[in-house]
């Protein structure tokens, strides 16, 4: 979950990093680093806390040395191994400062490793499992005649787990070698130099020209290009280059205070993109590749995490109303290690923004293991879920820097509605005329979309000051309302850290309505059911315990307003579309209540963007 990033070329190498690393943040901040290589030396400043506490530390001044730096590398980290501390912050060296390390990922056999090398005389100034990799790389350089490349592949060899990790030779001032298992990392090739990196947007603004390094695979990196090999075996492999479709202006902030209510905004535009590329010449929605795998399937098994697993939740919903298609939804994590029951027929949909959530590309390979094909559905063309599925469905969202998912939810549900409508014209259980009406209705979300935000932000900024002190949040909803309950809650936990849960309101009488009192808000979200006079009959019993309710509710029906203290209202539309506008007031309210709470809501503590670690 880290973020790593190296340049080697002809600017100031800190400059470069910094802005590259600024990128990145979004993949951890308990701490940061940057080490930069000035010809006679490595100079390397480490910090705890955000990348601005790293910059301060840098205006303290290295002296001038620094300057003409051209080569280094940097660090974002969130911490695994070893407490949040200065020491443990990356990059990290052996003993005598020769090689310079910095890791995304987890070494899991690093305590057997750490031993062997303090009985052979090595000294540890941190509790990391990144350190040890500095000290093997330099114990091997002795036996290839100061072969970095060899050096870093031989250590690869050794280190058990998933990782990504670049290196840095003080006797080698033109080059860096990186390394690659089970993480993400890729190359940027520009004029006389080169980057590599976590993620393609931390280098956007300087090229657009990309190379994915693949699994097990070794890279070096000069001013002039990039070379890959195969870790086990040595031999030379092709280089392929791509294209990075956004603008670096799609990483900034665009004049918001934030990232998460510049993506609040983002998400009419990501949704008609995500339809948009998914619709043929002749405006008819297709699935691509995917489409005669999905529309074969005996039963989809959709698998993801956090707000992927409540995209697929909607997903699955509209799987058995439209296309009347069986189909499951399971979190990765609980999957994989679950002896799933895969069947002939079977196909497993695994939903992940970035393409490189861990549990995630573990279940979809244990899938493909036991002989069901995969589609994968993901917003990052070219990671790692992409090169693993036999089929791939793109959201089209743009970058997504803020660590609570916005546009995330909205784009994958979205296009699951369009899996839905489609597989429901293969299979016929739908008439025409219904199809074409779920289109048409498709396509009028995002205009329905700006127009629920003007409606709910004046309301979700008065609430979030009057609940800014409330210690518990409690979200109710019906059938497809749920996920968007259960979403809304995880975005309130997430910024917040006021704790919340969402239950299916007609399982309050089964224990969670004793949490309920005066000084519990409830959010009941009153769309994405036909049964809206029995959760009227939930909502009735939520104020009888005294608890303030804010009700989400269909515009064309009201009836929830009698026991509501305060409603907002979606436009009209579809039953089981109207979730996806009815998520929009929720991630308003959490904001809004994070930021009463003097909050970051860009960078919660104990979070990062992309869960690369198990």
């Amino acid at each position: 979950m880290c973020g790593i990033i190296g340049y080697v070329g002809h600017r100031q190498a800190q400059d470069v990093l910094l802005d590259c690393l600024s990128r990145l943040e979004y993949r951890g901040y308990d701490s940061a680093g940057v080490a930069v290589h000035t010809g006679g030396a490595v100079l390397t400043r480490r910090a705890v806390g955000n990348l601005g506490m790293l910059r301060r530390s840098l205006d303290e001044g290295w002296g001038t040395a620094e300057i003409g730096a051209t080569l280094g590398i940097a660090h974002t980290r969130w911490a695994t191994h070893g407490g949040v501390t200065e020491a443990n912050a990356h990059p990290h060296s052996d003993c005598g400062g020769r090689i310079h390390v910095v890791l995304n990922g987890i070494v899991e056999n690093h305590r057997r490793l750490r031993d062997e090398l303090e009985l052979a005389g090595c000294s540890f100034t941190s509790q990391t499992d990144a350190e040890p990799i500095a000290h093997l790389v330099e114990r091997h350089l002795r036996d290839v005649e100061d072969d970095l490349y060899e050096a870093v592949r031989r250590t690869a060899l050794e280190l058990d787990g998933h990782y990504a990790i670049v290196v840095l030779d003080r006797e080698q001032p033109g080059m860096l070698v990186a390394a690659r298992k089970e993480c993400p990392l890729v190359i940027g090739l520009g004029e006389e130099e080169t980057f590599v990196a976590s993620a393609a947007l931390a280098f956007r603004s300087f090229t657009d020209r990309t190379v994915v390094v693949g699994d097990d695979q070794v890279a070096v990196v000069t001013a002039a290009g990039v070379t890959l090999s195969d870790t086990m075996t040595a031999v030379e492999l092709p280089v392929t280059t791509q294209r990075v479709g956004w603008l670096a202006d799609d990483v900034d902030k665009g004049g918001y205070a934030t990232f998460m209510r510049k993506e609040i905004d983002d998400q009419p535009a990501g949704f008609a993109a995500t339809l948009d590329g998914h619709t043929t010449e002749s405006g008819r929605f297709t699935l691509g590749a995917a489409e005669p795998l999905l529309a074969g399937a005996r039963r989809i098994i959709m698998v993801g995490c956090g707000t992927s697993y409540h995209a697929g939740l909607l997903g699955r919903h509209l799987l058995h109303g439209w296309a009347r298609m069986p189909a499951a939804v399971e979190i990765a994590s609980e999957w994989r290690y679950a002896e799933p029951a895969v069947e002939a027929g079977d196909v497993v949909v695994a939903i992940s923004q970035s393409g490189e959530t861990r549990d995630t590309l573990a279940a979809m390979r244990l899938a493909r293991e036991l002989g069901a094909p995969t589609v994968a559905v993901t917003n990052v063309e070219g990671s790692q879920i992409c090169e693993q599925a036999d089929a791939v469905l793109l959201t089209h969202a743009g970058p997504e820097i803020g660590v609570a998912a916005t546009k995330t939810f909205t784009t994958q549900a979205g296009l699951l509605a369009v899996v839905a409508a489609r597989l429901a014209a293969a299979r016929r259980t739908l008439d025409p005329f219904a199809l074409r009406d779920i289109g048409k209705q498709l396509r009028a979300i995002p205009e329905l979309m700006t127009e629920t935000v003007a409606r709910a932000e004046p309301i979700a900024a008065g609430l979030g000051h009057d609940w800014s002190q409330a210690g518990f949040f409690f979200y109710i909803a019906r059938n497809l309302g749920l996920p968007v309950a259960l979403e809304g809650a995880l975005k309130m936990k997430e910024i917040s850290y006021v704790p919340s849960d969402a239950y299916a309101a007609g399982e309050m009488k089964h224990g969670p309505i004793a949490l309920l009192s005066a000084e519990t808000p409830t959010i009941a979200v009153a769309v994405g059911t036909p049964v809206i006079d029995k959760l009227a009959s939930n909502v009735a019993e939520v104020k009888t315990r005294g608890s303030t309710v804010l009700a989400v509710a269909s515009e064309d029906d009201p009836r929830i307003t009698e026991y509501a203290d305060e409603t907002i209202f979606v436009p009209a539309l579809d039953w089981r579309l109207q979730p996806i506008l009815a998520v929009l007031p929720l991630q308003l309210l959490a904001l809004e209540t994070a930021e009463c709470r003097g909050l970051n809501v860009d960078q919660p503590r104990n979070l990062a963007k992309t869960v690369t670690v198990e």
